[in-house]
């Protein structure tokens, strides 16, 4: 059998290290440049869930019960890995500079990580309830453009970990030839963002940005946790910004 190139390899890698979707059968997955391919994940996964809302709303379900299906179906394709990075990101942050580290990798789960993760699932209920029938779409987008902020995040803070093992994210970072995944993927889902807002693209990738730099500002370098930390919270803001911008261009389906 021939040999697969890099990135294609990569893109296998991707695959599974993002997603507990089944695995290819060819070719063998490397895990090196995996983050690149990070948001050509998020759009199978946005996918998927924008199929289950279309399914379920077929069915007659309304806004307020597909919300909670398709964002559980979310959690599970992505195996929790970005909301347990919020979750231990929110506990380190609260143990303060000195413990942030040892509180992040300790299993147990602090009030501070319950709280934040309740709150970043209401504002995607709230804003997702609000897009209505824009929001397959909206959920599309976003979970692709949403997954550009570690990019950001790895190509501008150290790896605070000795030994962690998101550590070969940074190892193998290439800077701005990472982007040029991102850059094939706005050609591709350009054609959805006609039904969203204009500033659809810039919001998602401004959220993405000052996600990443603001938590790694905050910790003084970037984790696992934080990459997971920042996905969920660009996702957030891109979902809830959408959301406030639709109605005032007669995109909004409430």
């Amino acid at each position: 059998m021939a040999s697969a190139p890099s990135w294609l390899r990569d893109l296998v890698g991707a695959w599974i290290f993002y997603s507990v979707l089944p695995a290819w059968p060819w070719p063998q997955p490397r895990f090196e440049r995996i983050a690149r391919f990070a948001p050509w994940i998020g759009l199978v996964i946005g996918g998927l869930q924008a199929g289950l809302w279309w399914l379920l709303s077929g069915l007659g379900w309304p806004p307020v019960a597909l919300v909670p299906a398709v964002l559980a179906l979310g959690l599970y394709l992505t195996g929790g890995l970005h909301f347990d990075g919020l979750i231990d990101t929110a506990d380190g942050l609260a143990a303060g500079p000195e413990r942030c580290l040892e509180a992040m990798e300790d299993s147990r789960v602090g009030a501070s990580g319950v709280q934040l993760s309740v709150v970043v699932l209401l504002l995607q209920f709230a804003a997702l309830v609000r897009l209505d029938s824009l929001a397959p779409i909206a959920l599309l987008v976003t979970s692709a453009l949403s997954r550009v902020s570690p990019l950001w995040a790895m190509a501008r803070f150290a790896y605070l970990r000795v030994n962690g093992t998101a550590g070969f994210h940074r190892r193998h970072h290439k800077g701005l030839g990472d982007a040029v995944p991102t850059l094939i993927l706005l050609l591709v889902v350009s054609p959805l963002l006609q039904w969203l807002p204009l500033l659809t693209v810039p919001l998602c990738l401004l959220s993405a940005l000052v996600a990443a730099e603001w938590l790694g500002r905050r910790l003084g370098g970037m984790t696992g946790d934080g990459y997971g930390a920042v996905v969920m919270l660009s996702e957030t803001s891109s979902l809830l910004l959408i959301a406030l911008l639709a109605p005032s261009l007669g995109a909004g389906g409430g």
